[in-house]
Order: C-alpha cells, then sequence, then structure tokens
C-alpha cells in the first residue's frame, strides 16, 4: 500500500480535501456525482496505487461532496467551474502540468479543464464519461426528480426507481446495492444540492472539443444509459488520437488502469 499524504487546499473561496500518494509526474483525479474519496475507496474503478506506483496521484473530493466544503448556489456544480477548482487544486499544491482524470462528473471536470488550461495538461484519461448533448436532457429530468423527492424525504422512491435503470454491466452484481447504500449513508439535502447542480451541466460542443491537442485515453463500459458508450465514441471521435477501451464484464475494468498507466508513461 502506498503512504497517502491527507491536507486541505483553498480554492477559490472553499476548500478541498485531498489526498497525495506515489512520486513522480502528477495525475489529478476528480470523482463522479454524489460520490468522494471515501466512496470510491469502496468500489474503486482504477487501481489507484498501481498508478501511484508511476506517478504521484493527487485525489480530491469536490466542493459539496465527501470533507469539502459546499457551494452556495448550484452554479458552482457547473462542470467548468469544477474544472477551475481542479487547476487551482493544482496551483495549491505546486502542481505545473499534470494529467486530468476522472470518473463522470470527474471526466467532465477533467475535460473541461483541458479547454480551460490546455498549457497545463498533458493528457486527459476520461472514465465513464456521463450522459451529454442528445442524451442530456433525460438524465437532466432523473437529476430533479430525484432532487425533489429527496427533499420531499422520499429517498426509498429514489432508490426503486434507480433500481429500474439497467446497471453497468461490468458491476451488474453490486452497481444498485451501492447506490443505495450511498444515497442512504450522505445528507440527503447536500445530495438534492449536487443533484441539481448536475442538472444545469453539459459537455461542452463538439467543436469545441475537437480543437484540444492532448493525449487522451476514455475507457467506457457497456449497458450503463447514465454513462453511454456513445458519449464515450463520440468524444474518441472528435478528439484527435483519443483512445477508447471499453468493458463488458468485471476482469476488463483491470485495463483501464493499464490504460492510464500508459498515457502517464507517454505524457512524461
Amino acid at each position: 500500500m502506498v503512504a497517502v499524504d491527507r491536507c486541505r487546499v483553498a480554492a477559490r473561496g472553499l476548500e478541498l480535501s485531498c489526498r497525495r500518494a506515489g512520486a513522480g509526474p502528477a495525475i489529478i483525479w476528480a470523482h463522479g456525482l454524489t460520490s468522494s474519496m471515501d466512496d470510491e475507496d469502496r468500489l474503486p474503478l482504477i487501481d489507484h496505487n498501481r498508478v501511484a506506483s508511476i506517478a504521484e496521484v493527487v485525489r480530491y473530493d469536490a466542493v459539496g461532496h465527501g470533507q469539502s466544503t459546499d457551494p452556495a448556489d448550484v452554479g458552482r456544480y457547473e462542470w467548468s467551474e469544477l474544472a477551475r477548482d481542479m487547476v487551482a487544486a493544482a496551483d495549491a499544491l505546486g502542481i505545473d502540468r499534470f494529467v486530468a482524470a476522472g470518473a463522470s462528473m470527474g471526466a467532465a471536470t477533467a475535460l473541461n479543464a483541458a479547454l480551460i488550461a490546455p498549457d497545463r495538461v498533458a493528457g486527459l484519461a476520461l472514465v465513464i464519461p456521463p450522459t451529454a448533448w442528445a442524451t442530456r436532457a433525460e438524465q437532466v429530468d432523473r437529476y430533479l426528480a430525484s432532487a425533489a423527492a429527496i427533499c420531499a424525504g422520499r429517498i426509498d422512491d429514489v432508490i426503486a426507481l434507480s433500481a429500474l435503470v439497467a446497471p453497468p454491466d461490468p458491476l451488474a452484481d453490486v452497481w444498485h446495492a451501492r447506490g443505495a447504500e450511498r444515497l442512504r449513508a450522505v445528507d440527503p439535502l447536500r445530495t438534492a444540492a449536487a443533484l441539481r447542480g448536475a442538472a444545469v451541466c453539459d459537455l461542452p460542443p463538439l467543436h469545441l472539443l475537437a480543437g484540444l491537442d492532448v493525449a487522451t485515453t476514455i475507457c467506457a463500459w457497456t449497458g450503463d444509459s447514465s454513462h453511454p458508450v456513445e458519449t464515450a465514441t463520440s468524444l474518441r471521435d472528435t478528439i484527435d488520437g483519443a483512445d477508447l477501451v471499453i468493458a463488458t464484464a468485471p476482469a476488463d475494468l483491470t485495463r483501464w488502469t493499464n490504460a492510464v498507466i500508459d498515457l502517464v508513461n507517454t505524457v512524461f
């Protein structure tokens, strides 16, 4: 197990809870919506210990998540704002260039960071990129309905509705149980705020992403309408030279860690 240094850093008026592990070139990892570093540790998509054997891995709780402080309004959850927080975290930790990486909301954060600070982002690792563009509206409706139900004290209804949505194929046996556990464990009003914030988000237009000049690895899985393969393939086809790794079974997830390690070794 790689030693982990825990710290808190200032990010544009708020504080982020951070962890640093390993040494060498930096990769900054952002988690998904309503998740946290602790939550990811229970069901990791990437083996951060393996990555930390060849790089410095920086992880943090996004604003309004985990042990980080809460924003005053939902606009601060917008993915371009979260990207600015990622760059602010790099500044606070003295990191110049880094691989921007993350899962779901974290993937969107990393992608926006490459647009906002192209001179800082040496590579992109986008894991299960979320619904975007034409598929986004239905997801937004789910977020708003879930936020309203949570605020009304109907968490069981949210869990029941979530169970009707097909899980990702590689984690089909555990996905819904983990989601229910997470919903019951965190402050419901905090979760509702994060969901409302996510409802104002979408990925940047493809014509802007086509201008990116950065080594990119995309990891997607089948079976999950909240993280559709269509988003991943659109990003692969738009970002010049991007690689795509698709998982259909649990064993395939090891390939994601391998791909992230290969990316770090390639760009540094």
